[in-house]
């Protein structure tokens, strides 16, 4: 464990997160981890490393100094990146001197940002996790002052990459049909994938509102007992306005479950900011399960998607650093 950066500055919602728990349902702690969990994969993906803990920033970022010489990889949210007042390129790696700044500023485009460092961030693990759990108390919300430490890093010398840009879908998001699905109308249902809905300003990592101003009620929804919830579900309360739940949703809850979003799409809503439109689509669970294979396999292969970082050389500041033409020779003779 060796000192990483030195926290200057920090938003109000900046946390250590990774992959989240597993088989901790029934204790009544939810996967929490990161909210866009293709974003870590992307990160993994840059810096080469797997299963290690990122600051996950909504919304902003901070001012961080660096303390020793490391690799970053930045994913997720389209944020304002600058090293020493020089831009970085988002879903990149890059090498970072000790005493170099590293200012991140909000987001331009979604919501949650992602720094990723080589050997990742070192924190009290709480059953096999590192992720913060505000609602649990559990996990670490960064504050200025702190100084966060890096493991150690498996591949120093992997540095200069970036991660195609992936188009922002319009397609619909996928869901399939929960226990409670048929307990809907068929007009219901046929409304729900109907309906263009936007993201609601009420939300958090629990969960984001489907606004469309349209009632969707179950009628005698309130009789259906308490059952386990999981990221993912979408419930629709007496009021009728659905409501996604999110990487630290509850783990039970007693509202009728309209849809189930297909795990790899859950980051389209995580990643939405309000106003943003989000349409629906059932699809089989047959196809659902063939459609989170094919995803996990692509996000296995995206190391071998990294390519080197094309850069300006009106932009480059250790130009005269380079051997720029070829034969070159001292001009002594031998």
């Amino acid at each position: 464990m060796t000192p990483a950066i030195e926290v200057i500055k920090v938003g109000p919602a900046v946390t250590v997160q990774d992959a989240g728990w597993s088989g901790t349902l029934a204790s009544g702690l939810s996967r929490g981890g990161v909210a866009d969990t293709f974003a870590l994969s992307c990160v993994g993906a840059l810096l080469g490393q797997s299963d290690t803990a990122v600051l996950e920033m909504a919304g902003f970022g901070g001012t961080f100094k660096f303390v020793n010489n490391a690799r970053i990889a930045i994913a997720g949210a389209g944020m304002d990146v600058r090293l020493d007042g020089s831009a970085l390129l988002n879903n990149a790696v890059h090498r970072v001197e000790a005493g170099q700044v590293l200012e991140i500023g909000a987001a331009r485009t979604g919501l949650y940002g992602y720094l990723g460092i080589g050997g990742g961030f070192v924190t009290p693990r709480f059953q096999g996790s590192a992720s913060t759990h505000r609602g649990a108390g559990l996990g670490q919300v960064i504050e200025a002052g702190q100084v966060l430490a890096m493991g150690v890093d498996p591949k120093p010398e992997r540095v200069g990459l970036v991660l195609p840009n992936m188009p922002k879908s319009s397609a619909a998001i996928r869901v399939v049909a929960t226990a409670h699905t048929d307990l809907f109308s068929t007009e219901v249902r046929s409304r729900f994938e109907e309906t263009v809905f936007t993201r609601g300003a009420k939300g958090n990592r629990q969960g984001v509102a489907l606004e469309s101003g349209e009632s969707f009620a179950l009628e005698g929804g309130q009789s259906i007992p308490s059952e386990t919830v999981i990221p993912g579900d979408i419930q629709v309360p007496g009021q009728g306005a659905p409501f996604a739940l999110l990487a630290d949703s509850q783990t039970t809850g007693g509202y009728p479950r309209i849809a189930a979003v297909l795990p790899c799409d859950i980051a389209r809503i995580a990643q939405a900011v309000a106003g943003d439109e989000l349409r629906f689509k059932f699809i089989s669970r047959e196809e659902g399960i063939k459609i989170e294979r094919a995803d996990r396999k692509a996000r296995a292969q995206l190391s071998k998607r990294c390519a080197p970082i094309l850069r300006d050389p009106a932009q480059m500041n250790d130009l005269l650093s380079y051997q720029l033409i070829s034969g070159a020779i001292s001009g002594e003779s031998e």
